[in-house]
């Protein structure tokens, strides 16, 4: 079995050497990027397991390499900071990151909450995969499948996706979308559900513009037949 891959964006050299030391005694295969904009290419190219990802970075802050990350992918991110602030703290969990570790920080502790994410995107894999159509859903790697091949999905396009097809048959209002799948704190209007609908039509319908799958209930809202 092929061990994890992670990406290592960490721009002081003398972590960087502990971390990929550590890492790689684990048996892990570390990338690594001390550049926030170069982190982004490699992430994006290369597919990582896991990011291990520090806040303060030259090219581009690691919040906003997270924040674009969150939308594209749900690979598990891991912030590293310097910082105590709590604000800080917050916004990386607010944009997508799934866990923090404040330096100076303890190996042993970094390798158990690298162990558990990584174990938390494994058995989920077991878990189930949805189909209609020639499109498939892996519920555990959140990964989809059309025609045999990967269809590229936004976070928010997928989690619809996986909503409407959990839930096939059941018409849902705007509003019930929202709160089901951005969230009761959502501040955005209703308009963004019609948005994404749109989107997720053009990449799982054959004729977009005389859907067969996502459908729209006149009145109400939508639903997805399959």
């Amino acid at each position: 079995m092929q061990s994890a891959q992670i990406l290592l964006v960490e721009d002081d050299q003398a972590l960087q050497s502990a971390l990929v030391y550590s890492l790689n005694k684990e048996g892990y295969r570390v990338l690594v990027e001390s550049n926030g904009t170069k982190a982004l290419e490699t992430a994006r190219a290369e597919k990582p397991d896991l990011i291990l990802l520090d806040i303060m970075l030259p090219g581009m802050s690691g919040l906003e390499v997270c924040r674009i990350l969150r939308s594209e992918s749900r690979v598990p991110i891991i912030m590293l900071t310097a910082r105590t602030e709590e604000l800080d703290k917050v916004a990386g969990l607010d944009l997508g990151a799934d866990d923090y570790i404040t330096k100076p920080f303890g190996m042993r502790e970094l390798l158990a909450r690298v162990r558990a994410r990584l174990r938390n995107q494994v058995e989920p894999c077991e878990i189930a995969k949805l189909h209609f159509s020639d499109i498939s859903i892996d519920l555990g790697r959140h990964m989809v499948v059309k025609a045999g091949g990967p269809l590229e999905l936004t976070h928010k396009e997928y989690d619809l996706l996986a909503f409407l097809v959990q839930n096939r048959g059941l018409v849902f209002s705007r509003e019930q979308l929202l709160e089901r799948v951005w969230g009761y704190d959502y501040a955005g209007g209703t308009r963004t559900v019609d948005v994404h609908v749109r989107w997720l039509r053009e990449k799982i319908e054959s004729e977009p513009e005389t859907p067969r799958y996502l459908l729209t209930v006149r009145g109400t809202g939508y639903k997805l037949e399959a």
